[in-house]
């Protein structure tokens, strides 16, 4: 032995036994992205979902679980956003990237809106996001 213990090797959430607190009714929950992460000795893990309709992909929920904590909203499908990323940084901040809609008038098929989302832990324990909204290239 060389005089080092051997630290603990801490595991990342387990995200496939979350249980999301949505409302879908008859239709199944479905996880579009996720991502896990150890920061700073604690695990971190997101979490990007939508109820599976019929017909159509809802916009998404995402929720951060804390260890062994209970999943936090951090983004309500009332926002209208589709995340097509989702990331924690080493730092222990997350980042997502989002397609979205400038207003109620655009059609839901065609989002005009590319949104970059920033979360960062204030040292109270809350979330806070900041967005970035830029209009969509579109051919």
């Amino acid at each position: 032995m060389t005089g080092h213990q051997a630290e603990a090797v801490v595991p990342e959430v387990d995200l496939s036994k979350v249980q999301l607190p949505m409302e879908c009714g008859p239709f199944p929950v479905a996880v579009s992205l996720k991502a896990s992460a150890v920061v700073d000795g604690k695990p971190l893990g997101v979490l990007a979902a939508h109820c599976q309709a019929d017909m159509g992909t809802p916009p998404d929920q995402m929720f951060v679980v804390e260890g062994a904590g209970r999943p936090v909203e951090l983004l309500s499908d009332r926002d209208g956003y589709t995340l097509t990323e989702l990331a924690i940084r080493s730092d222990g901040s997350i980042r997502g990237a989002a397609r979205g809609y400038s207003s109620d008038d655009i059609p839901r098929f065609s989002p005009d809106m590319a949104v970059e989302l920033v979360w960062t832990k204030s040292t109270g324990g809350v979330w806070a996001k900041t967005e970035t909204r830029t209009a969509a290239h579109t051919a």
